[in-house]
């Protein structure tokens, strides 16, 4: 199950991501782009179509890992859309989401937070913006079977724009619903006061944030 909620950044920052894909696919060698193994043809129009489309499937998926494998970076900060496919938003095609409500502080304060898998491996992330001015502390726990936990230390920027803060990917133990991620806001210090605690399910939330943006 995928459950996506859309924030006004995911609009701004999807085409990005679109366009570092582009640029990705542009600079593989021209080489790498025809050694998939499909055959050349200079037969038939109908045997040429076909290899024509297997060389453009090839090209979307080159061209979508290269987004993944870019998934830490500052350039992926975007929540992902239901009416958008995975790999348009830079997550790859076999990537899943399961995504928390959007939360939004009285602080102005804007996160969503998912628990993301890709083949064997399973990860959090989540998507803010911080508008309000100060730059905060976020830590980001990913609790899987067993009681194993990750944890990520993560500091905003004050820029108003859109950014993300994710752990490192682990092997998946079990299922992908075994998993849960929490990431808790705070303002900057040891006693810090707790601004946003944003969840991958609406249980792990608090009430300092009202969901915005959808249902």
């Amino acid at each position: 199950m995928v459950a996506a909620v859309v924030l006004p950044l995911a609009v701004a920052s999807a085409g990005q991501v679109g366009e570092a894909a582009r640029h990705a696919m542009a600079e593989r060698p021209r080489d790498a782009a025809g050694g998939s193994g499909h055959k050349h043809a200079s037969g038939s129009g109908k045997d040429s179509g076909r290899d024509h489309a297997a060389r453009s499937r090839d090209d979307v998926v080159a061209g979508d890992a290269a987004g993944a494998e870019d998934a830490g970076g500052d350039g992926d900060a975007k929540i992902p859309d239901a009416g958008r496919t995975p790999g348009l938003l830079g997550l790859g095609l076999a990537t899943a989401a399961r995504c928390g409500p959007q939360l939004t502080s009285a602080d102005g304060l804007e996160a969503q937070t998912c628990v993301l898998t890709q083949g064997a491996d399973t990860w959090a992330r989540t998507y803010y913006r911080n508008t309000t001015g100060k730059s905060l502390d976020s830590v980001l726990s990913l609790m899987g079977p067993g009681g194993r936990s990750v944890q990520m230390h993560c500091v905003t920027g004050t820029d108003d724009e859109p950014a993300t803060c994710e752990t490192p990917r682990e092997h998946t133990k079990g299922g992908p619903d075994g998993y849960t991620a929490v990431d808790e806001f705070a303002t900057r210090g040891a006693d810090g006061a707790l601004l946003l605690r944003s969840g991958s399910d609406a249980a792990n939330v608090t009430n300092n944030g009202q969901p915005t943006g959808g249902s």
